[in-house]
């Protein structure tokens, strides 16, 4: 039985070093455009006009579609057809890209309406309103092309060709950090650069993929396919999956209505605490959740209900068994990770306290979020869309209202007077720091999703916990908090300031704590009998 888990184990593998190197560009990516830019209103700007298609890609082709691409596929690939198969991949292509080219027309002949509904408090100021939309115009093609290039993923990863999937945001990394070094100074709007440099990244991004499709034997021109039975399938599964795969991304987005109320540069604050907590999430989290729903999909379709559960099992145990220690990592850390990476240039001391506010409440929804990108194939493999959805809506109007609750409670401790001097917008904009209440309110969105999910997965009889659960977890918080301890006593007690030492200093001492808090962790993890064999045999 332990081949199975092996692959498993091995397909995470491949899938996270690509993705690690990602999201390590990324991080880079971050610190280039925080130093060359600042936190500002013209990245602020940027950062809108980036989420919205972005916000798309994960909804429609991260989340919806690959959710509901990967179990038909798998379908389709077990009837042994190859034409079929081909034929399959050719209409899906060719219906995806057909709509999405109508989307993308609309969304770019409508971006200043849609800055106005996703950032409406823009409309007070004009100037930020036009750049938002000339950037949005930009963009927006993008939302296209990474969808087709999502489809050619989920083809790779049916089958278990992780690497060249993951592999591909590297290339949208390394625009962005060319754009803002080399080809902003030289446009009249520097900031239009990174814009530009995403519309080529879509395009480069969706062009590597084709040799491996190629040799697969599934590449072929695209073909309109809305009547063909699979891809009728595949509709019908990535409606209710629109919001079931991607309440965290809905959640975001509501996140950036709001922030457009708050003090300029709030955006900023927010995409870098969600670039630090999607680093973990990103290489660990989501190469769990693609990897293991093939695997699940097989399962399901040769009615192996031990498989099954072992797999969902083994899944859980990895997610915790690195969700845990990078969520201690991320809240006793936040402000020298901040620091370290991003206060360079025109990112100042009172941006890295902003934006270690935010990431401080964010991170500590990370095992949640983590969990769900586990939880959530095992009923997308299943074809069961509903059940996702019903949380993900009570999640999200959740997540809507604790916005609110959370950011009026910190108005009326933190400027009470002013509320009433100058009226709520006014006092939005002018009291830095809340939105540190949308990241809370984010992480405990991610908990109720989690546990709905859990409590429809017992209820439905899915899924039997696995022995071995208790000591696992047991060892997995002491662990953790030994970690916490080393990491406290390093920030205190050693190296209380780190918005004034130079940079290379503030690298090796985080470097030092990052290293001294993961020794610890895997210290007592082994010394309470923790094997790396347990990845293939939990």
């Amino acid at each position: 039985m332990s081949a199975p888990r092996a692959s498993l184990l091995h397909g995470v593998a491949a899938f996270s070093s690509m993705t690690f190197l990602s999201r390590l560009l990324g991080l880079l990516r971050e610190t280039v455009i925080a130093a060359v830019f600042g936190a500002n209103a013209a990245t602020d700007a940027f950062w809108v006009a980036f989420r919205i298609p972005n916000f798309m890609r994960r909804l429609f082709a991260e989340g919806a579609f690959s959710l509901a691409f990967v179990p038909v596929f798998a379908e389709v690939r077990a009837r042994g057809d190859e034409a079929a198969l081909k034929a399959f991949v050719a209409r899906t292509a060719g219906t995806l890209g057909g709509v999405l080219l109508v989307v993308t027309a609309l969304g770019i002949w409508g971006a200043r309406a849609l800055v106005h509904v996703f950032a409406p408090g823009l409309a007070e100021d004009p100037a930020r309103l036009t750049l938002t939309a000339d950037l949005l115009r930009i963009t927006f093609p993008f939302l296209m092309l990474v969808s087709l290039t999502a489809l050619a993923a989920g083809v790779l990863n049916a089958y278990s060709k992780f690497a060249l999937a993951a592999f591909t945001p590297v290339i949208l990394n390394l625009c962005m950090i060319a754009a803002a070094l080399w080809l902003a100074p030289h446009l009249r709007i520097p900031i239009s650069a990174l814009a530009w440099a995403i519309l080529l990244a879509g395009v480069l991004q969706l062009a590597i993929q084709l040799p491996a499709l190629r040799k697969l034997g599934v590449l072929s021109w695209p073909r309109w396919g809305a009547t063909h039975p699979d891809v009728r399938k595949i509709m019908r599964l990535m409606l209710p999956t629109l919001f079931g795969s991607s309440v965290a991304q809905i959640n975001l987005l509501l996140d950036t209505v709001i922030a457009s109320f708050l003090f300029v540069g709030s955006q900023t604050w927010l995409a870098l605490s969600d670039r630090l907590m999607e680093f973990p999430l990103g290489v660990f989290g989501v190469a769990l959740g693609t990897v293991i729903l093939p695997t699940l999909a097989r399962h399901h379709l040769s009615t192996d209900r031990a498989g099954f559960q072992r797999a969902l099992d083994w899944g859980l145990r990895t997610a915790l068994l690195i969700a845990l220690p990078a969520t201690v990592a991320l809240v006793l850390l936040a402000k020298p990770m901040i620091a370290t990476l991003f206060q360079h240039g025109r990112y100042n001391a009172f941006d890295t306290d902003m934006a270690t506010l935010s990431l401080t409440t964010l991170s500590c929804g990370l095992p949640a979020f983590a969990l769900v990108k586990v939880l959530a194939p095992a009923f997308y493999a299943r074809q069961d869309t509903r059940t996702p959805v019903r949380a993900a809506i009570v999640a999200m109007v959740v997540n809507m209202a604790l916005n609110v609750i959370l950011v009026g409670a910190l108005v009326w401790a933190w400027a009470a007077p002013e509320l009433h001097r100058g009226g709520v917008l006014e006092t939005l904009a002018h009291t830095p720091g809340l939105h540190m209440a949308l990241g809370m309110a984010s992480a405990l969105a991610g908990y109720l999703n989690l546990t709905q999910l859990w409590l429809a997965l017992r209820r439905q009889g899915v899924y039997q916990a696995q022995p071995g659960w208790l000591r696992h977890l047991g060892r997995t918080l002491l662990a953790c908090a030994v970690m916490a301890a080393v990491l406290l006593l390093g920030r205190l007690l050693l190296w209380p300031d780190w918005t004034t030492p130079p940079a290379l200093v503030r690298l090796w001492r985080l470097l030092a704590l990052l290293t001294a808090g993961g020794l610890a962790y895997l210290a007592v993890l082994f010394a309470l009998g923790f094997r790396w064999r347990e990845l293939h045999e939990a």
